[in-house]
């Protein structure tokens, strides 16, 4: 059996507001052909498949249009499951359409799939399973898969499942990962000599690198976090979602990776290879793993310059970094004007931010003491360095009306947050 391991899509998000919906079109259109080009059999997308859990209309249709290309009718199997960004009811909302195409999608860990009862062997289907768990048949394979399938397991929603399931008290008070390896555990029992075994998880493994772009879904101290031996260990291949940079998860027994997302999310991934996985796997046999680079997507760039003003101009003019997304950073002896940086982002629409190296501004930040300036040269001094500008006078007296109402709030006991 072929499989093919993606996750974290996001769709529907943006990049400090600008739209990505062609750069993820693109990677599903890209995705659909490697699925026909490289015969593969069942597709896993393991969780985060949107970027919220009311995303745009355009996200849904899309997704809806790649898993039916993908799956054609049934000829190839689909599973998706939820991660921390999916609203597990949206995301199952169209499953009794999608089960008879050989679609099967999962937003809880107590979620179980149709089994659909058809001598159809043309047609990928459920034809065993139960809570987390399913036996998958696919066109032209004489074996089937059991897969173990975990959607993002909330620390509330893992303990509700072992409570049901396991029916040990004890369980509830035990560490998160260790609640893990009981569920992987229990599950894997459905794993046969016959079949070929995967698990499909999102969570987050400990000594995963992570990146800017994910949203933690483990909380300081270590919950929500699973120690590498917590996974099931008799699995062939163990495919996970939620970190964003491809990588083999280490200290498994068992091949363990995350696949990564398909498009960079923050300049945290500058010059990281997007990819998803192809897994060959046999019953009985260890698992054949491949990395596939995809060539959709704009990449994310920095550019420093050192040179001032003028080396961006240059840049531009010589069709440096013509498909990316830029955070630029330059060097000056003065701020810049506000039309300066107007006629920037005229002469290019992919700036994302446009930062200013100062030397004087940071050497009077650094010459003085908070106590030292008043507020408003504070202020000043700190949205030069932020935005290379200064700031007019209209923002600032809207900052000095915003501080002197928080600080009347302090003093009448209303509040007293940070703003």
């Amino acid at each position: 059996m072929r499989i093919l391991h993606t996750s974290d899509w996001h769709l529907g998000r943006t990049i400090e507001g600008r739209s990505r919906q062609t750069e993820q079109e693109d990677f599903l259109e890209e995705l659909c052909r490697l699925v026909i080009d490289e015969k593969i059999d069942a597709i896993l997308v393991a969780g985060d498949v949107f970027d919220a859990y009311n995303p745009p209309a355009f996200a849904e249709q899309i997704f809806y249009d790649a898993v039916d290309n993908m799956a054609a009718g049934g000829e190839r199997a689909v599973i998706v499951i939820a991660g921390n960004h999916d609203s597990p009811e949206r995301l199952i909302a169209a499953s009794p359409l999608a089960s008879r195409n050989g679609i099967v999608l999962l937003g809880l860990p107590i979620d179980q799939p149709s089994i659909i009862n058809t001598q159809n062997n043309n047609c990928a289907h459920v034809i065993n399973g139960g809570p987390s768990w399913l036996e998958l048949a696919v066109p032209g394979c004489n074996h089937t898969a059991v897969l173990l399938t975990i959607p993002y397991p909330s620390e509330a929603r893992l303990k509700e499942l072992l409570h049901d399931s396991l029916e040990e008290e004890q369980a509830l008070q035990q560490a998160y990962s260790v609640k893990v390896r009981q569920l992987f555990s229990e599950l894997a029992k459905n794993y046969r000599d016959n079949t070929v075994n995967i698990a499909l998880s999102h969570i987050f493994v400990q000594g995963g690198l992570t990146s800017d772009s994910e949203r933690p879904i483990f909380s300081i101290g270590g919950a929500c976090t699973v120690l590498p031996e917590d996974l099931p260990q008799s699995a062939q291949y163990i495919a996970l979602g939620h970190l964003h940079r491809p990588q083999v998860v280490k200290g498994s027994n068992a091949t363990c990776r995350y696949s990564g997302s398909p498009l960079a999310y923050s300049f945290s991934e500058t010059g990281q290879a997007k990819s998803v996985v192809v897994v060959d796997v046999l019953p009985g046999r260890p698992a054949e793993v491949r990395e596939l680079v995809l060539s959709s997507g704009c990449p994310l760039v920095r550019w420093k310059a050192t040179d001032g003003i003028p080396q961006v101009y240059s840049w531009l003019d010589e069709g440096r970094d013509p498909r990316a997304w830029i955070d630029l950073e330059i060097k000056t002896d003065a701020p810049l004007t506000i039309q300066e940086v107007q006629q920037l982002r005229k002469a290019c629409g992919r700036f994302i931010d446009i930062r200013v190296d100062y030397p004087e501004i940071r050497h009077e930040s650094e010459r003085h003491s908070r106590a030292g300036l008043p507020i408003d040269q504070l202020f000043t001094i700190f949205y030069e360095r932020k935005y290379g500008v200064k700031p007019d006078e209209k923002m600032i007296s809207l900052f000095i009306d915003i501080l002197g109402g928080r600080e009347e709030n302090q003093q009448n006991g209303n509040g007293g947050e940070d703003l």
